[in-house]
C-alpha cells in the first residue's frame, strides 16, 4: 500500500504547470489565452488561482511587475506564442532593468515545428535572452515542474529579475508522472548574499575617517527589505542620505538627514551632498547615468564604498575603492555592528552645511498664470489627502519626476515606477497589479495624458474584476518631457509633441465608457473636491483628469551630457554650493 501511495500521479503538462504554481503559493496571475497556451488555460479552469484576464499582454506583464513590487512576491504573467509572447517583451525588459521578480509563462508551437516559421511561432527565448535573468524552453512534459520551481527560485533570489518559461504545446498536452523536485540544483547559480566580514570592517574604518560621508541608497535596499537596517545606521552615525528614483521610501523624506533624490532632476541638496562628499557609501545602486551625469565629474572628492548583490555592477561605471558583494540587508546589518567598534568624526559642520543648502534651495514650482492648474500642486495634494500609506504608481515623464518629489515617500514598497527602461504605459497596469495584491490599500496611478493613452484599456480589466484603482491623468495636452527638451535645447521647435487641442479624447467620458467613474478638475478650487470624491469611491476604478499648465517644467535639471555641478534650478539659474564645502 505504501508503495502505491508513493507512486507519482500522472498529469498532463498543463495540469503539472498549474499544480506547480499552486505549490509555489501563487494566488494571482495576469494573462491572455491563445492557441499554444490554451491547454494551460483548460487546467487553470479547475484551479483556485485567480486569473485576471487583461486586454493586452503588455498589461499582463506590467501588472505582474506592479504586483511584485507592491507585495514583495514573484509576479506571474501568461501569454500565448508569437505575438502574445512578443507583447511581453517590453515588461520583461522593464523588470530586468528595475530588478523586479517576475515569471513570464508563454506557450510555444509544437516542438517539431520549432524553427519552421510555423503559425504564431517566435523565438521568444532568443528574443528575451539579453533582457531576462534566465529563460527556459520546455519540450518535455516531465521537465515542467522542475523548470517552474527553478524559475521562481532564480527570479526572487540574488538580484531579482524576470525569468521566462516557454513551453511547447505538445509538452502541455502530453502526460507524465508529476514529480516535484525536493530541492534546487543549479550549479552555475550561487548568488553571494553574505558580505565578506573583512570588507565590512574596512568599510566601518573608512566611514569613521570621513568628514563628509553620504549614504547613496538605491533600489536594492527596497528589494532587500533593508529600510530598518538603514534607519538604524543613520540613527547611530548621523550620515546624510540620498535615495534614488528607485529607492524613494527606503528612508523617510521627512527625516532631517534625508537630502532627497539625486540625479538629472534631483534636489539641489541631494546633488550638492554628493558633489561635496568625501565618501560615498553606495548600497544597492548601480551609478546610473541619470544619477551621475558626466561620470568624470561625479562626486570628484569622494572615495567610494560600493555594496551590491550583483558583482557585475561594482566598478562597472565608477571604480569602487572598497567593493562589497552581498545582500543590502546583510551588509547594513553587519555594518551596524561594525560601526559600534569605531569612533565617528564630528559631523555637525557637515550637517549644518547641508541643512543650509536644503533650506536655501527647497523643492518648489512657479505658479501658472491666469488661474491655470499647476501639475505639481495637483500631485502634492493627492499625496497630502491620501497619505503615506497609499500605494503610488507613476507613468514616465514630467509627472513621474514631480511624483518622485512631491508625494509623501515615507515608507518602502509604496512607490512603483519604471526607472531604468522609462516605459510609457507602465502606470495603469502596474497600479492594477498593485491593487490586486493589496486589495484593501488605496492605490493611485499618477499618469500623463501621453502615457495614459498607451495602456488605458486595462481600466476595462479593473472594472470587470472589481479592482478599484484611482488614476490621476495629468493632462497638459502635450508630451511634456519631450516638449521641455524642445523648449530648452531645440529652439522651441515643437515637432509632433502636441497631443490634443480639441479635448480628444474626453478622458472622463472615456473612463465612463470603460466602466469607471470619470471626473475632471480645471481650477485650483476643484482639486481637493475631486480628490476627496475619488477617495470616497471604493467599489470600482476612478479616473480624474486634471487639466494643467502646458509649459510647466521639471526643475532642478542637469542637462544630458553635463555634470552634476551644472545643475540648474531654473533656466539660466544655478545654485551656489561651493561656499558650503568644509
Amino acid at each position: 500500500m505504501a508503495a502505491a501511495d508513493s507512486t507519482p500521479r500522472m498529469m498532463t503538462g498543463s495540469q503539472a504547470l498549474v499544480a506547480s504554481l499552486e505549490r509555489l503559493g501563487v494566488e494571482v496571475v495576469f494573462g491572455l489565452p491563445g492557441g499554444a497556451i490554451m491547454p494551460a488555460y483548460d487546467a487553470l479552469y479547475d484551479s483556485k488561482i485567480r486569473h485576471i484576464l487583461v486586454r493586452h499582454e503588455q498589461g499582463a506583464g506590467h501588472a505582474a511587475e506592479g504586483y511584485a513590487v507592491a507585495t514583495g512576491r514573484v509576479g506571474v504573467c501568461i501569454a500565448t506564442s508569437g505575438p502574445g509572447a512578443t507583447n511581453l517583451v517590453t515588461p520583461i525588459a522593464d523588470a530586468y532593468m528595475d530588478s523586479v521578480p517576475m515569471v513570464a509563462i508563454t506557450g510555444q508551437v509544437n516542438s517539431n515545428f520549432i524553427g519552421t516559421d510555423a503559425f504564431q511561432e517566435a523565438d521568444i527565448r532568443g528574443i528575451t535572452m539579453p533582457i531576462s535573468k534566465h529563460n527556459f524552453l520546455i519540450t518535455r512534459t516531465e521537465d515542467i515542474p522542475r523548470a517552474v520551481k527553478e524559475a521562481f527560485h532564480i527570479a526572487e533570489t540574488g538580484r531579482p529579475g524576470p525569468v521566462l518559461v516557454d513551453i511547447a504545446k505538445d509538452a502541455l498536452v502530453g502526460s507524465a508522472p508529476f514529480v516535484w523536485p525536493s530541492g534546487i540544483d543549479l550549479p552555475g547559480y550561487k548568488p553571494t548574499t553574505k558580505p565578506h566580514s573583512r570588507q565590512v570592517r574596512e568599510a566601518a574604518k573608512m566611514i569613521a575617517e570621513a568628514k563628509r560621508p553620504v549614504l547613496y541608497i538605491g533600489g536594492g535596499v527596497i528589494k532587500a527589505r533593508a529600510a530598518d537596517e538603514l534607519a538604524q545606521l543613520v540613527k547611530a552615525t548621523g550620515i546624510p542620505v540620498v535615495t534614488t528614483l528607485m529607492a524613494r521610501g527606503a528612508f523617510p523624506d521627512s527625516h532631517e538627514l534625508h537630502m532627497g533624490m539625486p540625479g538629472m532632476h534631483g534636489s539641489v541638496s541631494a546633488v550638492g551632498a554628493i558633489q561635496q562628499s568625501d565618501l560615498l557609501i553606495a548600497v544597492g545602486t548601480r551609478f546610473d547615468d541619470r544619477v551621475t551625469g558626466r561620470l568624470d565629474s561625479f562626486a570628484p572628492k569622494a572615495k567610494v564604498i560600493h555594496a551590491d548583490i550583483d558583482p557585475a555592477e561594482i566598478s562597472k561605471n565608477r571604480i569602487a575603492d572598497l567593493p562589497v558583494v552581498g545582500d543590502a540587508r546583510a551588509f547594513l546589518h553587519e555594518l551596524n555592528a561594525a560601526m559600534g567598534k569605531v569612533e565617528m568624526q564630528d559631523l555637525s559642520g557637515w550637517h549644518h552645511n547641508l541643512a543650509s543648502l536644503k533650506k536655501r534651495y527647497p523643492l518648489g514650482w512657479e505658479e501658472p498664470t491666469e488661474g491655470r492648474l499647476s501639475p505639481q500642486y495637483v500631485i502634492k495634494r493627492i499625496g497630502e489627502l491620501s497619505g503615506p500609506d497609499a500605494i503610488y504608481a507613476s507613468g514616465v515623464g514630467q509627472h513621474q519626476m514631480w511624483a518622485a518629489h512631491f508625494l509623501p515617500h515615507e515608507k518602502p514598497g509604496k512607490w512603483l515606477n519604471s526607472g531604468g527602461a522609462g516605459t510609457m504605459g507602465y502606470c495603469v497596469p502596474a497600479a492594477m497589479g498593485a491593487q490586486a495584491g493589496n486589495p484593501d490599500a488605496v492605490v493611485w496611478g499618477i499618469d500623463g495624458d501621453g502615457c495614459f493613452q498607451m495602456t488605458n484599456q486595462e481600466l476595462v480589466t479593473c472594472a470587470l474584476n472589481d479592482i478599484p484603482i484611482k488614476i490621476a491623468v495629468i493632462n497638459n495636452n502635450v508630451l511634456g518631457m519631450v516638449r521641455q527638451w524642445q523648449t530648452l535645447f531645440f529652439d522651441q521647435r515643437y515637432s509632433h509633441t502636441d497631443l490634443n487641442s480639441e479635448r480628444i479624447p474626453d478622458f472622463p467620458k472615456l473612463a465612463e465608457a470603460m466602466g469607471c467613474v470619470g471626473l475632471r478638475a480645471e481650477t485650483p478650487e476643484e482639486v481637493d473636491e475631486v480628490i476627496k470624491e475619488a477617495l470616497s469611491i471604493n467599489d470600482g476604478p476612478v479616473v480624474v483628469e486634471f487639466v494643467v499648465e502646458k509649459d510647466a517644467m521639471v526643475w532642478p535639471m542637469v542637462a544630458a551630457g553635463t555634470g552634476n555641478d551644472d545643475i540648474k534650478i531654473a533656466r539660466d539659474m544655478a545654485p551656489e554650493w561651493e561656499e558650503e564645502a568644509l
